[in-house]
């Protein structure tokens, strides 16, 4: 599971230019889930996520959670995120997951993220979405839980 932290002052989604989330100070989370991701890999990022000092404190030092900043999470699926660029000049989306088995996972990070009391908005799954957002730092950050092998 691959999820790209983007501390953000604002961030909002839009599908078909209907306004779907908006969050104030917080994360912009953007998910892509791969081949071989389950349930370990979403109990790890969802605890790493928890856990994470992205904001400053009173001295300037990044030493605050999402929690402690009082913040919210804005989650959007990104299937782009399973893209390998290794080989030629286009894509290759061979290691993303199936869309039933990232749906799953995206919608279990939501759900698990509300249930450590973080206030979360999201975005559509599977939809062309349109992103903006004022990005705090800047500061963006990649979180990587490798999928399980033995599950490819």
């Amino acid at each position: 599971m691959r999820v790209l932290i983007q501390r953000v002052e604002r961030a909002s989604v839009r599908v078909d230019g209907e306004l779907i989330g908006s969050i104030a100070q917080g994360y912009l989370l953007l998910v892509g889930v791969q081949k071989g991701d389950g349930q370990p890999q979403l109990d790890a990022s969802l605890s790493k996520l928890s856990k994470l000092r992205l904001f400053e404190d009173e001295n300037g030092k990044t030493n605050l959670t999402l929690a402690q900043v009082g913040g919210s999470a804005l989650v959007v699926s990104q299937f782009t995120l399973a893209a390998s660029l290794k080989k030629g000049n286009r894509p290759s989306f061979d290691s993303a997951a199936s869309p039933e088995t990232a749906r799953s996972l995206y919608l279990g990070l939501i759900d698990g993220l509300k249930k450590q009391g973080i206030p979360v908005e999201s975005g559509r799954f599977g939809a062309d979405m349109k992103v903006e957002l004022v990005n705090d730092g800047p500061a963006t950050y990649s979180l990587e839980i490798p999928p399980d092998d033995t599950a490819l």
